[in-house]
């Protein structure tokens, strides 16, 4: 198995020499290690130190956010001959010596999408601001209920993706990817398993440039999830705003039905009768629109199926040509578009 160690990195020069290098040079079942290292418009050195650590370094011009960077080093890993994505943080967070065991489960294939778990073993719970804690807590909670399976840590960036796995990965978003991701493979019935590790969780150096502002992170989070749930869901979606129009719709009906029962006439409430007439059209509607948006679903689940199968077919032509024929992307910049 051909294994590559992805490190998106934003101005991670003080540490992003260190992390490569404590990358295992072995590791049991896999064959072949290249470290991976997507430089999303860094102003210092990142990209050189990274070079100099032995990594292949693939550079953004501009920043374009943490999940840009990780769908660079997907569109990568799926060009060349590579069977697992780990992908872990450059700055030091995680340590390089437990991408063994999250490898594990997919290297025995036991499972095709590996999460390290930061609150599964709360011997291991790291010790950072309560607040991001309760974040961390209510975003697995909140996709653990959409995708009706138990998950303590939803938000880690240390991952593991087999075959199976990356190649049918359909990502939009450039903010982040974690929880795209997870609800993505999760509604594509992928196996997925949490492995406890042990992190820092407070950096050392810098701020985190997703969670540095809790609010604008935990609102684009909100955003990006409630979209995932709305493109694979779509009628389970619009059917719960329908249902709530028509709750509400039923409730202004019934008050308006109380005042005449009460006074012998609709004056000065008829307003609510209008209010209840909206919220009924409106429900209609969205209840339709989820109708449309189900049929379209399917639609998006032959052309996902499509696009994995012809991925996998590349992969295996790609497989057996000549070494000449096939040259990993040689260029390192990548426009900011």
């Amino acid at each position: 198995m051909n294994l590559i160690v992805q490190l998106p990195a934003l101005n991670e020069a003080r540490t992003i020499k260190e992390v490569i290098q404590s990358v295992p040079a072995r590791i049991d079942g896999i064959d072949t290690i290249r470290i991976v290292v997507v430089d999303d418009g860094s102003s210092d050195e990142t990209g050189a130190l990274a070079r100099q650590a032995g990594a292949h370094v693939l550079r953004h011009e501009q920043p374009r956010g943490v999940g840009a960077a990780f769908r660079t080093g997907v569109e990568y890993a799926i060009e060349t001959d590579t069977d697992i994505i780990v992908t872990i943080d450059a700055d030091g967070q995680f340590d390089p010596a437990d991408i063994p065991s999250v490898l594990r489960p997919v290297v025995q294939g036991e499972a095709d999408f590996v999460t390290a778990s930061r609150f599964m073993d709360h011997a291991l719970t790291p010790s950072m601001p309560r607040v991001k804690r309760w974040g961390n807590a209510f975003m697995a909670h909140w996709i653990s209920s959409l995708v009706k399976q138990r998950f303590h840590d939803v938000s880690c960036g240390f991952r593991a993706y087999g075959r199976n796995a990356f190649l049918r990965l359909v990502l939009l978003g450039e903010f982040t990817y974690t929880h795209e991701t997870f609800l993505g493979l999760a509604y594509a019935g992928v196996r997925i398993r949490e492995v406890p590790v042990r992190v820092r969780g407070v950096r050392e150096h810098g701020k985190s440039r997703v969670a540095n502002n809790l609010f604008h992170y935990g609102w684009r989070t909100a955003m990006i999830i409630l979209r995932t749930y709305r493109d694979y869901k779509p009628l389970r979606f619009f059917g719960l705003l329908s249902a709530a129009c028509f709750i509400g719709a039923l409730c202004f009906f019934a008050f308006l039905m109380y005042i005449r029962l009460e006074t012998g006439r609709f004056t000065p409430h008829k307003w609510s009768g209008f209010v209840s007439l909206a919220l009924t059209a409106t429900g209609t509607a969205l209840f339709l629109v989820g109708l449309v948006a189900e049929m379209l679903d399917r639609m998006r689940v032959a052309q996902h199926e499509l696009l994995f199968r012809l991925r996998r077919m590349e992969r295996q032509i790609n497989r057996v040509k000549p070494p000449e024929e096939t040259p990993p992307r040689s260029s390192v910049h990548i426009g900011s578009q």
